[in-house]
Order: C-alpha cells, then sequence, then structure tokens
C-alpha cells in the first residue's frame, strides 16, 4: 500500500483489538493502576464535536499510560435517565426506553469507529435496573442513617402542564412547553444531607490543590460558602396581627447591627403568612412573589419589590421598633427566611431604601468625618460610629462584642453558616429511577424491601393516563402492601434527580457485573480515578455530588480514601466563527462526516493539535484538511523509507540528527506525560519529520531516520492509533503498537561536542557562533570577534571588556 487509505486501515485495526480484547482491564496487583475516565455523555442520538474533543483528550492520555506499562481501565457509560429523553419520547409517542436505548447502539458505533479504547465489556446503562438497584439500595441505608429526609420545600409550578419544573426548564418566568407563568408551590420532596459533609467537602479542597484546576476548586469552595456570623433574635411587637413573638437572622456583619433600620422577611414566612391574613394587598404582593421561580439566577438579575406587612421587630440592642417588611429577593430555603437589612452598609439594601424611602444610617466608616448624604453603600470594613457603647471598635473587635452581648441576653449566638443547601433529589417526572419508599397509612414512610422498584419502560410520556412529563406516570402501579404491617399502602411516586446516577458511575465501572453489592473488592484497587476529563460546566454540582457520594459510599465500606478523582482536567469548547457549537445555532460539525471524508486519526490529530486542552478550540475545516496532508506525507516518509541496521560511527550532522530524536523524544514525554500541552508535542515531531526528510541518503543516515520514524510513530500512536498500527508494521514489527513501550531517551545521544552561542554587542544581537563544549573564557572571546557580523559592529571602535556567560551569550562592549 503504496497509497494512505484511512477507511481501510481502520476497518482493518479495530477488527484486530476487538479480536484480541486489546482494552479488556483485569485486576493486577503486581501491576501500577491507571484509571482514566471522561464524563459519560447522555445518548441524545448523535455524538457532537464536543463529545469527540472529550474523548479525544482521554484516550491520548490513557493510551500513554499503558504504553508506560500501567495497568490501564478506560470504561464507558451513558448517563441515560433525563428530561430530553422524556421530552423526546413526547415528541415521537414513543416510550424513552426505546428511544434512549437506539440511541445508546448509533453512540456505541460512533465511538468506535473513532478508535477510543474502551474496555467494552464495562459498559453502563444508568437507566438498566441492574444500575439503578443499588442507588435505591443506597437511598434506604442512607434513610436508615437519618441522612435522607422529607420536608415541604419551594418549587417551580407550570400550573397548565400540573408539573414540577426543574430551574432549566423555566425560561423568562414560564414554563418550557406550556408558555404558562410559573408559580413557586410549597410540596413535599426527598433530601440528602449534603450538609453534615460541608466541612469535610470544603476541607478536602485543599488536598486538590495542583491536581485539579483553581478555578473549579475556588467553585466549589463559594458554592459551599462557608461563614462565621451571628444568628439573631428580633422580638416581634405586635400582638394583635400574629402570635409569633420572635424572628431570627443570620448576619456575617454583625458590626454593621447598630445600622439596621427595616427587616426583610420572606413571602413564605410565617410571619409574611399571618400580616397577610389582615391585609388584602399584602396576601395579593405575596401572590405575585409566588409567580417567581426557585433558581437563584432568577432572585439576583430581577427587580427587588417589597412591601410593608405593618408588623414591627425590636432592635435587641437599642429597643427601636423596625418595619418589617416582604421582599421578593428573600427566599425561605435560605437561611430562616429573614434577612437583617443595613442600608448604609450593603448595595441591595441601599437600593431597596432609597426605592421605598426608608432609613439609611452610617455606622462604619474610615474616616470620623461622615458624608452628608451616601451615594452608595459602604461595603467595607473600618471603624464603628453611630453604635453607642460600640463606638470607636473595629469591624473585627465589634463582632466579638456584639456578638458576647447578644450572647449574655440570649439573644444571639455566633454561628458557622454555609450557603450549601440540602440536595433536594426529588423529580416529579416518569423517566428517571423511583424513589424506593413506600407511604403506610399505620406505618408512615416505609423503605421498600424488593429492590429494585422497577420503571415501566413501555409508558409513553403525555398519553391518557400517563401524565404530562411527570411522575404520574408511576401511578399506575402505586397501590401495594406495607412490608412492615402487610396493609394496603401507597408507593412514592417521585423519581430521583438524574444528578444521583451521575455521581457515582464512575465507582460501578470498577464491578459492573456484581450482582450481590453496590460495589465489591475491585473497587478497592481501581480507584480512585487516576485522570477525570470533562467540562467545565461540571464544575459545581456534577462534581461536587461526586464527591459527596463517594464519602457516602467510603462510609458504608464500599469504597475507600476521600476523594473521587485525584486529577482532574476541564477543557473548552469548541467554537466556530468565535461562537459555542450547537444545534440551536445551525453551526454544528457532524463527526461522522468528517470520519467517513478523512478518517477518524485525522479528526483525532487535528482535534489534539488545534489548541491545549484546557482552552477553546475553533473549528477550522482547513486544519482539519492540514492534518490530513500530515498524516499522508508520514504515511509516504514510512513507506519509502529503505531501513538500515544501527551503526556507531556517525558523522557530525548525523549526530546532530540522531539528538534532535532524543531531544523530541525528551520533550513530547514531557508535553503529554506531565503537561498536558499535546499541541506543542505534535509540533516537536513535525519539525523532527522536517528534519529526517531533509538528511543526505547514506546508510549511517538511514539507520537514523529508521531510529527517528519508530520514535515518531511510537509518539503518535496514543493520538492517531490506526495509522501508527500499520506503519509500525511497515517498520518491521509485527505486535500491536498499544503494547509497546514508550520510546526512551539516550542521554548520550543529547552529548554536545559543540554548542551554540549568542554573540551581542553592546548588548544587541549581532551573530551566532559554535564552539566546543570544554572551550576555555579565551577562545570563545577570540571566535566570537571573529564573527564577521561581530566585526562590522565593532570596526572602529576601542574594545572595552568582552563578558562571557558560559554556554549561553558573549557580550562585546565597545565605545
Amino acid at each position: 500500500m503504496q497509497q494512505y487509505i484511512p477507511k481501510s486501515i481502520e476497518s482493518e485495526v479495530q477488527k484486530r483489538w476487538e479480536t484480541e480484547q486489546s482494552f479488556k482491564a483485569v485486576e493486577d496487583a503486581n501491576k501500577e493502576k491507571f484509571y482514566c475516565l471522561a464524563m459519560f455523555p447522555y445518548p441524545s442520538g448523535r455524538l457532537h464535536i464536543g463529545h469527540v474533543r472529550n474523548y479525544t483528550i482521554g484516550d491520548v492520555i490513557a493510551r500513554y499510560q499503558r504504553m508506560l506499562g500501567k495497568n490501564v481501565l478506560q470504561p464507558m457509560g451513558w448517563d441515560a435517565f433525563g428530561l430530553p429523553a422524556e421530552n423526546a419520547a413526547i415528541q415521537n409517542k414513543v416510550p424513552p426506553a426505546k428511544w434512549t436505548y437506539e440511541n445508546i447502539a448509533y453512540m456505541r458505533n460512533q465511538l468506535k469507529r473513532l478508535g477510543l479504547g474502551y474496555d467494552w465489556d464495562r459498559e453502563l446503562a444508568t437507566c438498566d435496573a441492574d444500575y439503578y438497584r443499588w442507588e435505591q439500595w443506597l437511598f434506604i441505608q442512607l434513610y436508615k442513617k437519618g441522612l435522607v429526609y422529607k420536608k415541604t420545600a419551594p418549587v417551580n409550578w407550570d400550573p397548565v402542564d400540573q408539573t414540577v419544573l426543574a430551574n432549566e426548564q423555566v425560561i423568562n418566568g414560564r414554563g418550557w412547553r406550556s408558555g404558562a407563568l410559573v408559580e413557586r408551590r410549597e410540596i413535599s420532596q426527598w433530601f440528602l444531607k449534603i450538609t453534615a459533609y460541608a466541612d469535610e467537602l470544603l476541607k478536602d479542597l485543599e488536598t486538590l490543590e495542583g491536581e485539579w484546576p483553581d478555578a473549579v476548586r475556588i467553585m466549589q469552595r463559594n458554592w459551599i460558602g462557608r461563614s462565621e456570623g451571628v444568628e439573631i433574635q428580633f422580638k416581634v411587637d405586635d400582638k394583635k396581627l400574629t402570635d409569633l413573638t420572635e424572628l431570627t437572622v443570620f448576619t456575617t456583619r454583625p458590626d454593621t447591627l447598630m445600622g439596621a433600620t427595616y427587616v426583610a422577611i420572606a413571602a413564605e414566612h410565617p410571619l409574611a403568612q399571618q400580616a397577610a391574613t389582615h391585609n388584602p394587598n399584602l396576601a395579593e404582593f405575596i401572590k405575585e412573589c409566588n409567580k417567581t421561580g426557585t433558581a437563584e439566577a432568577d432572585w439576583e438579575t430581577m427587580e427587588k419589590l417589597g412591601m410593608d406587612t405593618g408588623l414591627k421587630a425590636i432592635h435587641p440592642i437599642t429597643g427601636e421598633t423596625l418595619p418589617l417588611w416582604v421582599a421578593n429577593f428573600v427566599l425561605m430555603s435560605y437561611g430562616a427566611g429573614a434577612v437583617m437589612s443595613v442600608p448604609a452598609h450593603d448595595q441591595r439594601d441601599f437600593e431597596f431604601a432609597q426605592k421605598y424611602g426608608l432609613p439609611i444610617k452610617q455606622v462604619i466608616t474610615h474616616d470620623e468625618q461622615l458624608p452628608e448624604k451616601l451615594e452608595a453603600a459602604f461595603v467595607d470594613k473600618g471603624k464603628l460610629v453611630n453604635s453607642g457603647q460600640f463606638s470607636g471598635l473595629t469591624s473585627q473587635e465589634a463582632f466579638i462584642a456584639i456578638a458576647e452581648y447578644l450572647e449574655k441576653r440570649d439573644s444571639g449566638r455566633r454561628k458557622i453558616h454555609y450557603r450549601l443547601r440540602d440536595w433536594g433529589i426529588s423529580r416529579q417526572r416518569y423517566w428517571g429511577c423511583p424513589i424506593p419508599m413506600i407511604e403506610c397509612p399505620d406505618c408512615g414512610t416505609v423503605p421498600e424491601k424488593d429492590l429494585p422498584v422497577l420503571l415501566p419502560e413501555n409508558v409513553v410520556p403525555g398519553e391518557t393516563g400517563s401524565g404530562s412529563g411527570s411522575g404520574s406516570s408511576l401511578k399506575r402501579d402505586t397501590h401495594v402492601k406495607c412490608p412492615q404491617c402487610g396493609k394496603q399502602a401507597q408507593r412514592e411516586t417521585d423519581t430521583f434527580d438524574t444528578f444521583m446516577e451521575s455521581s457515582w458511575y464512575y465507582a460501578r465501572y470498577a464491578s459492573p457485573d456484581c450482582n450481590s453489592a453496590m460495589l465489591d473488592e475491585r473497587a478497592f484497587y481501581w480507584l480512585p480515578v487516576d485522570q477525570y476529563i470533562g467540562g467545565i460546566e461540571h464544575a459545581i454540582l456534577h462534581l461536587l455530588y461526586a464527591r459527596f457520594f463517594h464519602r457516602l459510599m467510603r462510609d458504608e465500606g464500599l469504597v475507600k480514601g476521600n476523594e473521587p478523582f485525584k486529577r482532574l482536567l476541564t477543557q473548552g469548547m469548541v467554537l466556530k466563527d468565535g461562537t459555542k457549537m450547537s444545534k440551536s445555532k445551525g453551526n454544528t460539525v457532524d463527526p461522522q462526516d468528517l470520519i467517513n471524508k478523512y478518517g477518524a486519526d485525522t479528526v483525532r490529530l487535528f482535534i489534539i493539535f488545534a489548541s491545549p486542552p484546557e482552552q477553546s478550540l475553533e473549528w477550522s475545516d482547513t486544519g482539519v484538511e492540514g492534518a490530513f496532508r500530515f498524516l499522508k506525507r508520514l504515511w509516504k516518509q514510512v513507506v519509502t523509507h529503505l531501513p538500515a541496521p544501527p551503526v556507531d560511527k556517525l558523522n557530525p550532522a548525523e549526530r546532530d540528527l540522531r539528538r534532535q530524536v532524543h531531544e523530541t523524544i525528551k520533550k513530547v514525554s514531557d508535553d503529554i506525560g506531565r503537561r498536558y500541552t499535546f499541541n506543542t508535542a505534535i509540533a516537536a515531531i513535525m519539525e523532527l519529520i522536517n528534519s529526517l526528510s531533509r538528511a543526505k541518503d547514506t546508510p549511517q543516515s538511514r539507520a537514523v531516520i529508521q531510529e527517528g520514524l519508530e520514535a515518531i510513530v511510537l509518539m503518535l500512536s496514543p493520538i492517531v492509533p490506526h495509522i501508527t498500527q500499520a506503519l509500525w508494521q511497515k517498520l518491521g514489527h509485527s505486535g500491536l503498537i498499544l503494547d509497546a513501550a514508550w520510546p526512551q531517551v539516550d542521554e548520550s545521544a543529547l552529548k554536545r561536542d559543540e554548542i551554540e552561542m549568542v554573540v551581542q554587542v553592546n548588548g544587541k544581537l549581532r551573530g551566532h557562533i559554535s564552539v566546543p563544549v570544554d572551550a576555555d573564557k579565551q577562545s570563545i572571546e577570540t571566535t566570537a570577534l571573529n564573527e564577521p557580523n561581530v566585526q562590522r559592529f565593532t570596526a572602529g571602535k576601542s574594545l572595552k571588556k568582552v563578558i562571557v556567560v558560559p554556554k549561553k551569550l558573549v557580550n562585546v562592549v565597545v565605545v
């Protein structure tokens, strides 16, 4: 074969991998393991270029580690539950299971066409009962431990579709399908106590320094949001309107307490509800507040509105009465549903106070002189003024003094507060894992006894009796007998949030065929994941929940260690014309078309060469064509090469060429193995190919070229595994290149007889010289002064001195 024909080469190589089970991972206590994992895809129907990039990066890393002699596990599976399948099923009038499994089959074939080295024996789909039964089992264990509970919580409610919507289903305040204005309602939901692990999740981020991107650790730290503050009790002084005598607020700035001029409470707060019974206007305002979704992004950006309840709160230190307002930006699910408002020292409170004519009292300053009018909130810390006995204290001193004052009078206490809230895992949708709980009139909440609780797979959401995309589909099979008393009871109809399935799939890959337990001892061998790869968009929730789940499984004795992922790589987006690729923008590129036209290796090479993994990749059709031309050139160079046996004696040019071969091996090993700068590794290989192509045709040079081509093919094999397998054979090797060892650097080849030095005249570059490695200072000076271009710039001038920086440069100083 003198021509490079990707289709036939790739098909043949992939068949050989499959026949020889080349990527089957088997536990081996005598070998160092390497578990490489890319975030598994949702089976939407077709791979997009973002998938291709993610999985190619992972495959390059996995293949490289295998060549280092490690026992590599690289599995693949499917994040198969979720709303997209349900939406597609409603639209196409087919069961989500059918749609999902058909997509899996198609996408599996696409992944195989890319030549990705997966152990397909470990493949899993989260919608498979053999998978989700163990999720149900763990949920029950957590319920027994008190880490699972049910409570009423605010949700997005679509009044037309009569279903709960996730935050991402609310678009501009309306239901994604019905277009109805979404309401906020309180319904009963299941929660996992992630807050019980908040301190540990926060503290252990320190152990990931240097292994995870700093940006991801910062985002997780901010999401957990540990803050030290004071919980303050405000008395309520109107017994005619309410029977509640106090309310609680939490503040991280007790130093500003003397500047509080009003208290804001959530629309759902009991005080607001009681006040509304006497005030129709307030009742209507609260109703409007409940039309706002629960997404944090919604209430961060919406217009801040409020209404006076008519109630008064009593300041715990001054005894002054402060108006109690309902504000649409305060939610019951955050803190105690009440906020101490200090408009002089909080910008949101400042704008609200200006809007409604509420007092603004400055109590912190840098200077003794206060402005007549604040133009914006003073949010810095400083010294207290207008604060009675606390005036003159610094903010830090006042924090302690005010906290102690309140604690002595039982009006407050110091407390550590977290922004993190317990994880609401209930979803009122059909296509998800059933929550394995039963409600019995006599026994109360009882865990299911027989697992798995199966999801009926023949349901078409939206059909009569099956609900409209909600968990009501499960109500066909809700009447069961109580496992404790045997009386008639009702099964839970909610399903799990799909983050549940993606929070532990990485562990199940270690023992996917275990039927007797969630995990077995094989998990101890493979975990933690040595390298995890995925998009930055998963930096918070998915990674946080996976870290949480790992600890839950650890405490059940199923895994060891605290962290699931040792090292994390977050790859950048794929852009086209500066815009993120997406179907909605109509700027996508079909990977299948590219594979058919150029072959998988070309696609892989372009993806890896176009930019470093963590940066965005700008799509380029000419770049793909350039990658194809490079592979054709490599093919031609190898198949036309005449092999020659190694020789001992090389002339200077041949020694230089061999030195470049081993310098390239050294650089590429570092670029791929440590730095993950695959693009610079490829660039160095391209330079070496150019040098090999320019070498004179002698028996000695052919021997060096043979060595260089073998090194190139080995170094490229993790990136373009099909063509390199074929070229490996053409270079005289019979085995699989993926079983070959990574090329080693011959240190003796790196030694130089001569070194090149820069020559400057008065600090400006004027020439280069080559001198023996062991040349003394005098001979270096003489060579530099005799360099023709240096002489041109020193002619007619007086030599003042010559500075020699060993092995680097010579600076000739003239006047």
